[in-house]
């Protein structure tokens, strides 16, 4: 390649992979997968060492990309990112004759928290490994770390931020606007920290794993020289810290081999992209010299090579869910990363249209950090995807959207009636507190419903009918089967309330379907449903979710699907109760903070309400009481509490005022 092309190619590919991160790092819709964006990475970095030509803003010299908002602050200790390598061998060579340690690389968003004494005082991003953006505000909206240690010195820990794909899944599919889907679980970990509401955050399940130990004060240093002992002291503290293993050079391709073999057998339901190896002498791996924007002695990571192999099509699948019908291509089974893989998801259809893809094909699939197939490539493609005109589902005709942010197209379902739209509902009647359904899935419940198994609530029990075909497909073996059906038949015991939940009425969700259950009693609830008789009387309730009730069963489809409902379960005899006399009867209580003595605030709360008590989120004029174990702390709820004149218990004077425990 001639100098001047050369030089013409370095800087497209800078500035393509520039563009990419900045939608990353910024929660924007990906423009380019992992795979994509590792291979131009790899190409810039052999033209940069071919041609000496080195850009200043080029990714190979830069740790990550700055947030475009939020505000910035300096990093005490620069994020710098590791060496990469796709060669055991250099691995090897670069751990010598020392012991290291080997643990994930996970695939998320890099978080620095930092303790004083024994609190958690600020948490900042990544940003460009020299400046991030401080996020502390979130700091209750993040799970893996604790908010209080018993460490009294300055520290400093590093670690991960990531979504499972199990969550991930459950987000996108229940989000209705393609505009708002994310491509990824890192994708959605980004997007997910750059909001502004820390109670939408902590829905989303962000999970910090702790993968190194930045600073802690010199008399603690002596005792943890050895990253290993930083692990194990971070997990004594109350961390969530990576999976790791001690080894040396001569043992790492059998150790790497095992690693690999958990991702390839489906094992990690955490987002990872490959494997870090670090010195377990941190005192040694502090010495080493820094080379562009990597610390030469901080630790070595190891991608994958991309194993890709070459199919035919045999058709297109059209599945849909929630308000989107996506294409899915089924191909003839290839052995693929240690697994026989015969199907992949296309997204959508500006993904068949950028693939090229044509009724009869020849696809190139891998699998996309181990565990997600994906076609990245297409040959001897013979004419047109037919696009459907009809939803797979409910037979209503379909249309074209075309996303306001992105130009994708994506096809939908005409009908506001489909099941596979109501799917969001299905997955509450499922849920922990719904019916309590281990085993169905967002994804298993899109499944039935386009295989035509389930149209209603109801028919979830009778899925039995179907189990035959269900056995020997793609993740429903006997043993998966046989531990659905033994879910869904212990669910047919239920209580009422979680049954109130799980019927999905609008505006009435667990507390007010306790009120109602405590209040007046099941049999109560239904014949006052069948009178049109109102609920205003129910402490809690009010006009606004009375009349929901009401129209909610006004609804032909619902009452019906109550009714075949009520034919499967066994609802349980509840014991009207009256609170009236409890020691917090009349009294509203607002519980912040960590709690000692309950188990969890659900439990705190219950105990409240089984006094007649009520629990609010907020202080306002209308608290009684704010409870809160740090009674001296800055927050706002104790600020707001003081501003007006309402008293601050801790759990322990709560007991001893109101009991309990």
């Amino acid at each position: 390649m001639e100098d001047k092309t050369m030089i013409e190619r370095i800087d497209a590919l800078v500035e393509r992979l520039n563009e990419a991160s900045a939608a990353y790092y910024n929660g924007q819709d990906e423009i380019m997968s992992n795979y994509e964006w590792d291979s131009m990475f790899d190409e810039l970095t052999a033209l940069e060492q071919e041609s000496g030509y080195v850009r200043g803003d080029s990714p190979t010299q830069n740790a990550g990309y700055e947030a475009e908002s939020g505000e910035k602050e300096a990093h005490e200790y620069p994020a710098l990112s590791l060496a990469k390598t796709k060669q055991v061998s250099e691995l090897q060579e670069w751990a010598g004759e020392r012991p290291i340690w080997l643990s994930w690389k996970l695939d998320g968003l890099t978080l620095v928290l930092t303790y004083d004494n024994g609190r958690l005082v600020k948490i900042l991003t990544r940003g460009n490994g020299t400046v991030g953006t401080n996020i502390t505000f979130l700091r209750q909206a993040i799970g893996g770390f604790p908010q209080t240690i018993a460490y009294k010195g300055h520290m400093v820990v590093r670690g991960e931020a990531a979504i499972s794909y199990t969550d991930f899944a459950l987000i996108n599919d229940t989000i209705e606007d393609d505009d708002e889907k994310y491509a990824n679980p890192r994708n959605l970990a980004s997007g997910t920290l750059n909001l502004d509401d820390p109670a939408e955050v902590k829905e989303r399940h962000v999970q910090f794993h702790a993968f190194t130990l930045v600073h802690v004060d010199e008399d603690m240093e002596a005792e943890l020289r050895s990253w290993g002992a930083r692990m194990d002291y971070l997990e004594k503290l109350g961390f969530t810290v990576v999976d790791r293993e001690e080894t040396d050079a001569a043992a790492l391709p059998e150790v790497i081999e095992k690693w690999t073999h958990r991702v390839e057998s489906g094992q990690m339901d955490i987002p990872v992209d490959g494997l870090v190896i670090c010195y377990d002498d941190t005192e040694y791996a502090a010495s080493g010299s820094v080379t562009g924007h990597h610390a030469t002695r901080a630790g070595y990571a190891f991608k994958w090579q991309d194993e890709s192999v070459e199919t035919k099509l045999s058709y297109i699948e059209w599945s849909c869910a929630v308000s989107t019908i996506s294409p899915v291509a089924v191909f003839e089974p290839v052995q693929l990363e240690g697994t026989t893989v015969s199907r992949a998801s296309l997204c959508n259809l500006s993904e068949i249209e950028r693939l090229g893809l044509g009724r009869e094909c020849t696809l190139e699939v891998i699998k996309a950090n181990k565990i997600i197939p994906k076609c990245i490539g297409v040959k001897d493609a013979v004419g047109e995807v037919e696009i459907p005109t009809q939803c797979p589902v409910c037979h209503a005709a379909t249309e074209i959207h075309v996303s306001r942010k992105s130009g994708t197209r994506t096809l939908h379902c005409t009908n506001p009636d489909c099941t596979a739209k109501n799917v969001k509902k299905f997955t509450r009647f499922v849920s922990k507190n719904g019916m309590d359904i281990d085993g169905l899935s967002i994804q298993t419940m899109v499944k039935f419903i386009n295989d035509g198994y389930i149209h209603e609530f109801a028919d979830i029990y009778h899925l039995k009918e179907h189990y035959d075909e269900i056995r020997g497909q793609e993740g429903f073996g006997d043993k998966s089967v046989a531990n659905m059906d033994k879910s869904i038949e212990k669910s047919r015991d239920v209580h009422p309330v979680n049954f109130i939940f799980a019927l999905c009425i609008p505006l009435i969700g667990i507390d007010a379907a306790k009120k109602i259950v405590n209040s007046i009693g099941f049999d109560a609830f239904l014949q006052r449903m069948q009178k049109g008789e109102g609920f205003e009387d129910v402490d809690g309730i009010g006009a606004e979710r009375s009349n929901s009730i009401l129209k909610w069963y006004e609804n032909e489809h619902n009452r019906t699907g109550l009714s075949h409902l009520l034919e499967e379960l066994h609802i349980r005899q509840v014991e009207v109760k009256d609170t009236s006399g409890g020691t917090c009867a009349g009294l509203t209580f607002v519980i912040t903070g960590d709690v000692h003595h309950y188990k969890n605030r659900d439990e705190f709360k219950a105990y409240v309400e089984s006094q007649g008590g009520k629990v609010a989120g907020s202080v306002s004029g209308k608290t009684s009481y704010l409870v809160n174990n740090d009674a001296e702390s800055a927050s706002s709820k104790n600020r707001k509490a003081k501003e007006l004149g309402i008293p601050i218990l801790t759990e322990d004077m709560f007991i001893q005022k109101f009991g309990g425990l």
